[in-house]
């Protein structure tokens, strides 16, 4: 599956808070248990201190933040009704965001996800769920809290003369409190109540495991042909010779993509999507039946409805009918490249009896098709993406576009030697913030690519900005001793895309903390980022970004020009796949009940609709590995329909040119500028000064 990011932190609060809520929560707590307002961290060493060193520091710091945060909440209650204003009630409560506990939650994710300490990663997830727990008990399901906001917009807002963002803001969060269940009777509260703490427990559960997935699979050097002896070096090896083969995301990709014999791509794609099988299985059942019980106890027919609720689709028949529709130009495309492909078969590729491919031929059979008809061969291409080189003129883009400077910095004292410090200026030469950058594979880290807020961009309460800090996270090739790390296309896609939500978080600067960055819709979350993909669709941005690793050349023309002949190579199975997932998730929290639900029926049953060429395996069980069924929900759906607005913004971009500061700033100003303080639907409308259209979208697919 192509992630393209997946953003942890915020996946796992808001499904139990809600947007608002999550908005909220995403902010707060000091490594040492001092005073220190952890949102004020201006230095790198106060970046550095953000992080707790040791098991206890956690459980102090998270036992005094969230003492904290409970007298501030208990404040906010005990305001006279008859007192209450935008500042001591509504402002208050988004000062939430800016306290301790949401930032050390915030921390305390990333180190379970990248530190290789085993106690650091045990009491990290310990602490997240104690903060959860709270959060559920004195924040989303505070009926005083809500009251009190509710009191205020009832009684004394309309004498205060609001702004559109804070009306916008309070109305939004008003609704977010009813969908918690905020009205109902105290009885069915505490049902409310218990569900959400179950849920919290089951879905860390069921993310920790496909964690902590150690699969490997063991072959001969015969049983590797087609890897080269510079990536067989870098794999560990039996004391019989053989080679050991993890099942991360990269190593998978290789295998898969390269490998000549059949039965070591079968081998490998059984054990990549049967991680945290069969455990997994019945946690995502349980999971399944009590967001549905929540649901209906919230008055909602699923939890599907429930979770698109307050997206952009609003409703799960818009965001179903949306992929269904895509499906049928899809399909067509993919039927084509299917016809294509099979038309001279690779030597180890042989059709299943009713002329289907093997869902474990797919890589092979569409990159030796590109090899063979388009002589496009990516492991020749990669030469041209070292990774330092590349990074550096992937940077110069955004500096350029964004009128941003950035400025490496030693850092020392972080989870990993490997991480990187980039302080980040505007063109006034003020400190914005920090970016980290993790960006190679370890035991035990977190196994995709990702970006993750840690402090977000908006102002203390003494007015001056916050210094925002935020990580990204991938799995990139190492250097061997031959050649230094080499990018595939896909590599420097995957960092461009992360990067623009580290752009998003350090340019969506509100005056809310709780709408900052990219505290949006979760299904205009990804838009920022999949438009700034683009860039690396332009042959000036190609050739300014790629530099031989022997030569210091750029890629030439002619092979650039073969490279863009692929930006319609594959998308109709690329989208029937993405759809697949996208309905796979509709599917598992829409309606129905028992084995209707049944997320790998629900699986087989897409999977022969959606992709009719291609053979569902029955060892295949990746529903047990799907973090977004955890995370996103009901909303998968969103990668494809924020696609839709990308293309869209992009081709304005593009008239007036790339690396031009003006329409960046432009974009900034109008779109990822006003973080989730505005409607998304009129952020793009601000924009484009017209209503977005997926006419863009569907020429670009070539649909």
């Amino acid at each position: 599956m192509n992630i393209k990011t997946a953003r942890p932190l915020i996946f796992l609060i808001s499904i139990l808070l809600g947007a608002s809520l999550y908005r909220l929560f995403i902010s707060d707590i000091c490594a040492k248990g001092t005073n220190t307002m952890l949102a004020a961290a201006k230095t790198k060493q106060e970046v550095v201190n953000l992080f707790p060193k040791t098991p206890d520091q956690i459980e102090q710091a998270t036992d005094k933040a969230l003492k904290e945060w409970q007298e501030k909440i208990d404040a906010i209650i005990r305001v006279e009704d008859k007192d209450r204003t935008w500042e001591n009630t509504v402002k208050a409560y988004d000062n939430l965001a800016l306290d301790n506990a949401a930032i050390l939650v915030a921390a305390l994710q990333v180190l379970q996800m990248v530190s290789p300490d085993e106690a650091i990663r045990n009491a990290a997830q310990k602490n997240v769920l104690k903060i959860e727990n709270f959060a559920i008990d004195n924040l989303s399901n505070n009926v005083a809290l809500y009251d009190a906001l509710d009191y205020y917009a009832k009684h004394q807002a309309a004498d205060e003369n609001l702004t559109k963002d804070q009306k916008y803001f309070l109305n939004e969060t008003l609704a977010d409190f009813v969908r918690q269940g905020l009205n109902l009777p105290a009885k069915e509260l505490e049902k409310v109540k218990l569900l959400q703490k179950e849920i919290a427990k089951l879905t860390q559960e069921f993310d920790q495991n496909i964690a902590a997935d150690k699969s490997t699979i063991e072959v001969t050097k015969k049983e590797l042909s087609g890897l080269t002896e510079e990536y067989l070096s870098t794999l560990k090896q039996t004391d019989g010779g053989k080679y050991i083969l993890g099942v991360d995301t990269p190593t998978y990709r290789q295998v898969m993509q390269n490998v000549t014999n059949a039965k070591t791509r079968e081998k490998m794609y059984h054990a990549f999507v049967n991680r945290a099988y069969p455990q997994n299985d019945e946690l995502l059942k349980k999971i399944i039946t009590k967001r549905d019980q929540l649901a209906q106890l919230l008055g909602f027919e699923s939890y599907a409805q429930l979770d698109i609720d307050n997206q952009m689709a609003k409703s799960v028949e818009t965001a179903q009918q949306f992929i269904v529709d895509l499906v049928k130009k899809a399909q067509l495309k993919a039927l084509q490249e299917f016809k294509e492909w099979t038309k001279d078969l690779p030597e180890s590729v042989e059709l299943t009896k009713e002329g289907k491919l093997k869902s474990s031929d797919s890589a092979f059979i569409s990159n030796q098709y590109k090899k063979k008809y388009l002589a496009i061969d990516e492991e020749k291409i990669a030469e041209y993406f070292p990774m330092e080189k590349t990074v550096e003129g992937l940077l110069d883009i955004y500096e350029q576009f964004f009128n941003l400077t950035f400025k490496e910095v030693a850092v020392s004292g972080l989870w990993s030697d490997e991480v990187k410090m980039i302080e980040v200026y505007d063109k006034q030469n003020n400190l914005l913030g920090y970016f980290l950058l993790d960006l190679y594979p370890r035991a035990n880290k977190y196994s995709h690519a990702c970006q993750i807020d840690i402090i977000p961009a908006t102002y203390l309460p003494t007015g001056d900005p916050t210094k925002v800090v935020a990580l990204v996270i991938a799995n990139f090739p190492k250097s061997t001793k031959t050649k230094p790390s080499l990018l595939k296309r896909q590599n420097v896609t995957t960092f461009f895309h992360e990067f623009g939500h580290a752009i998003h978080s350090l340019l969506g600067r509100t005056k809310l903390a709780s709408v900052a960055g990219t505290n949006v819709k979760r299904d205009f979350v990804e838009m920022p980022s999949q438009m700034l993909e683009e860039w690396m669709w332009d042959k000036e941005m190609i050739k300014k970004v790629s530099s031989h690793y022997k030569t210091g050349q750029p890629l030439p023309d002619d092979l650039i020009d073969k490279i863009l002949t692929l930006k319609t190579y594959n998308t109709g199975d690329f989208v029937c796949t993405q759809s697949c997932y996208a309905l796979l998730s509709l599917g598992c929290f829409g309606k129905g009940k028992g084995k209707e639900k049944n997320p790998y029926e629900i699986n087989k049953r897409l999977f022969d609709q959606v992709m009719p060429y291609r053979e569902f395996d029955p060892k295949n069980h990746m529903h047990a590995n799907f973090g977004h069924l955890t995370n996103y929900g009901a909303k998968y759906y969103g990668y494809l329909w924020s696609k839709v607005f990308a293309l869209d913004l992009f081709n304005k971009i593009k008239k007036r040119g790339l690396l031009n500061p003006e329409i960046g700033s432009d974009y900034a100003t109008k779109v990822i500028g006003r973080g989730g303080s505005k409607d998304p639907n009129e952020l793009l409308e601000d924009f484009l000064g017209r209503k977005p259209t997926q006419d863009a979208f569907l020429k670009d697919l070539g649909l």
